[in-house]
């Protein structure tokens, strides 16, 4: 009786924590959606275009910025509740000196391969400098540790209005591609100002650097730090390959922009995965079968969902495109269609990371990624001379199945995840 009441508590507050992630999710939404397309529209597709090459370095780059900690720390501060100080300011400062260090390699790469284009390079520079501020966004996890959620929604919400407010401006003064690549920064400053003010607030633990803490973080998300940099390559091919191989940034604008009303929505499968996460954790170590249990909940959730949205985007995608950015990315539409598609099976594998963690079998990925980058890079190679952005959007979807799903099935260590995934999707227990 009273293990039934403790469950019910648990879950409770597992949904209280998912209603006030998606709640700050959808008004972050609701400010940043008009901002947004006014923008794309006012850039049009090639300097939206290059904004949107320009962060297929930044996403090359952030798994080495993550350290893949991201994975691990909540489940580190669970387990240490006394040195949770610790964890925390030995992570910023491991996750600021790999910033610092990607930004200027990212810089000098740029120079390299886009030899002779002076602009693109420059824009390149200033997108990936939110990477440096990325690194303190790691205290997000103390408040996910805690089920305190409510704290990163207002940090979210009050970082759009800064951003938002900050591209009104420039668009009422009319200004260069060059101040919308900054952006990015905006977001990650006001969310790690909001969110340390809150994290003091709260008497949060005071900051320290710890090797030995540092080299046993490492020891657990090194497998994730290969691994997401497999998902950033085959992430983030499409637009590279798209720009050297029809050598333009016209159709990079075109497939920037699918992607971008495909994903104006998942937020609400984030703070989903995000507010299971920890019960998942719990679950683990109290009792096996409900932990299982959880997993396959989880799956079904993240699958239907996304199933629903991804069905109504594909029957609006062309007025959608129309209504919003007009003739100019009419290229957008086919693209839209197949992308979307794309959001059940990715999610599906960020959904997966809990699993992983729990068993302890996180050194697989990096066979799993691997194997689809190869994938990927061969699939948009044969498609993307014939087909151009929509082709793109054909080798996404098709490895990202692979990856989430049939690949794993191969892989005997992490195969059981997979039979939970189609438990999930067949509503079996």
């Amino acid at each position: 009786m009273i293990s039934s009441i403790v469950n019910k508590a648990k879950t409770s507050r597992v949904f209280k924590n998912i209603s006030w992630l998606v709640g700050g999710k959808v008004v972050q939404m609701i400010i940043a959606f008009v901002i947004n397309i006014l923008t794309t529209r006012y850039l049009g597709n090639s300097n939206f275009g290059l904004i949107s090459y320009a962060a297929v370095y930044t996403g090359f780059f952030s798994s080495l910025c993550s350290l893949g900690l991201n994975s691990v720390i909540v489940k580190e501060m669970l387990e240490h509740k006394d040195k949770q100080g610790e964890l925390l300011g030995t992570s910023i400062a491991m996750r600021l000196a790999a910033s610092v260090l990607s930004w200027i390699s990212i810089i000098c790469l740029s120079c390299i391969i886009d030899k002779g284009e002076p602009q693109t390079t420059k824009i390149v520079g200033l997108c990936c400098i939110g990477m440096v501020f990325q690194s303190f966004t790691i205290l997000e996890y103390w408040f996910q540790a805690r089920l305190e959620s409510k704290v990163c929604a207002i940090a979210t919400i009050i970082a759009y209005l800064a951003m938002s407010a900050y591209k009104a401006v420039l668009l009422l003064l009319g200004k260069s591609v060059g101040w919308f690549a900054v952006a990015m920064s905006i977001d990650y400053i006001a969310v790690v100002v909001v969110v340390y003010i809150f994290y003091k607030k709260k008497n949060g633990p005071a900051f320290s650097f710890s090797w030995p803490t540092g080299k046993r973080l490492l020891s657990q998300s090194y497998h994730f730090i290969i691994s997401t940099l497999m998902v950033s390559i085959y992430g983030n091919t499409d637009k590279f390959m798209l720009k050297h191989m029809l050598h333009n940034t016209s159709s990079v604008g075109d497939y920037g922009a699918a992607v971008q009303l495909s994903l104006a929505w998942v937020f609400v499968l984030q703070a989903i995965i995000d507010s299971f996460y920890p019960s998942i954790m719990e679950l683990h170590k109290q009792d096996y079968e409900k932990y299982r249990k959880r997993n396959i909940q989880l799956y079904s959730i993240v699958f239907y969902v996304a199933l629903v949205a991804s069905v109504g985007i594909t029957v609006i995608a062309k007025p959608a495109v129309l209504f919003l950015y007009k003739e100019k990315y009419i290229g957008a539409v086919e693209p839209l269609k197949v992308i979307t598609w794309y959001t059940a099976f990715s999610y599906l594998g960020v959904a997966r990371n809990a699993w992983l963690v729990c068993e302890g079998k996180q050194k697989y990925l990096k066979y799993l990624y691997g194997s689809a980058v190869v994938l990927n890079i061969l699939i948009n190679w044969l498609l993307i001379p014939k087909f151009g952005a929509t082709g793109a959007a054909v080798a996404s979807l098709i490895t990202q199945i692979g990856t989430s799903i049939v690949l794993p099935l191969f892989i005997k260590p992490i195969r059981e995840n997979s039979i939970l995934m189609l438990k999930g999707i067949t509503f079996r227990r």
